[in-house]
């Protein structure tokens, strides 16, 4: 058990510092923009796997200049990402996606926005995961958190950031998963599971990364405690150490387990690691 424990502290080190690496990256290009490294890091978090990519040029196209000045407009906020995502490029027949493409077309020009060429993916996915309900719940989270990141700062409670970012897409979305195409009521709100994706993989790494550059360690304590307060994930990978009696508590276990799985199971590292010797010297 001890052997376990101080192992899987320094797993989870390993995995911040990891994580920590891609918003350094996003530092050096934005001249270390803090607020906007966290949109784009949580913006490509909206796009799941599949659309990561898409969400994060999108993210990059739209200065957070420019969000800021719209951000009490939420139709305004729809027609930049949509548009910016090319998901205004059609004749509508709704009033509301026709409203959006006009917007669009007006700040397209006014901010001089360059074109992603983002190739979103609908395809074998779950329509609460679709591009654009994604897009829709982001937009809301811009309107009701301007400054996201300088708030998260300030919060002590894990709980406090999940109230942060359980945002609801708007009314047109609870009878739409697509523009023009009119589908069951249902609410579209981020959803719990959701939420501790962006937590455990954005809010987390961003938050450890900043306690690093600005040696303010209390950041990092935070972040560290956060995820000891947060369930573990759900994926094979998990089940796997579940299924050899392996105890995961939290996010803490898991996200250390996962870095295990990865960096050292999966490239036959055993002599480097703690377990792997422990079990070799028996």
């Amino acid at each position: 058990e001890i052997t376990w424990l101080s192992w899987k502290e320094r797993l989870l080190i390993e995995r911040l510092e990891q994580k920590s690496t891609s918003a350094n990256e996003y530092l050096s290009k934005n001249n270390y923009h803090w607020e906007e490294t966290f949109w784009w890091m949580i913006a490509k978090n909206f796009g799941i796997k599949v659309n990561s990519e898409a969400f994060e040029k999108i993210a990059q196209s739209i200065p957070i200049t420019v969000l800021a000045k719209h951000k009490n407009q939420l139709h305004q906020i729809e027609a930049l990402l949509f548009g910016q995502a090319g998901l205004l490029d059609k004749d509508f027949e709704e009033d509301y996606p026709i409203l959006l493409s006009k917007e669009y077309q007006f700040y397209k020009s006014k901010y001089n926005l360059q074109s992603t060429n983002a190739n979103l993916f609908f395809l074998r996915m779950r329509p609460a995961n679709f591009p654009t309900v994604r897009l829709a719940q982001l937009a809301m989270l811009i309107v009701h958190s301007v400054h996201l990141f300088s708030k998260i700062k300030e919060i002590e409670e894990v709980e406090n950031v999940k109230k942060l970012l359980n945002v609801t897409a708007n009314d047109y979305w609870h009878y739409h998963y697509n523009f023009d195409e009119l589908s069951t009521y249902k609410i579209k709100n981020v959803g719990v599971q959701m939420i501790n994706n962006l937590i455990i993989n954005t809010v987390i790494p961003i938050l450890f990364a900043y306690g690093h550059y600005t040696k303010e360690h209390h950041f990092k304590d935070k972040a560290l405690r956060w995820l000891t307060q947060l369930t573990a994930e759900k994926n094979s990978r998990i089940n796997g150490f579940l299924a050899l009696q392996i105890t995961i508590k939290n996010a803490f276990d898991s996200q250390a387990l996962l870095q295990l799985k990865n960096e050292y199971c999966s490239k036959k590292r055993c002599l480097e690691c703690a377990v792997g010797n422990k079990l070799l010297k028996t």
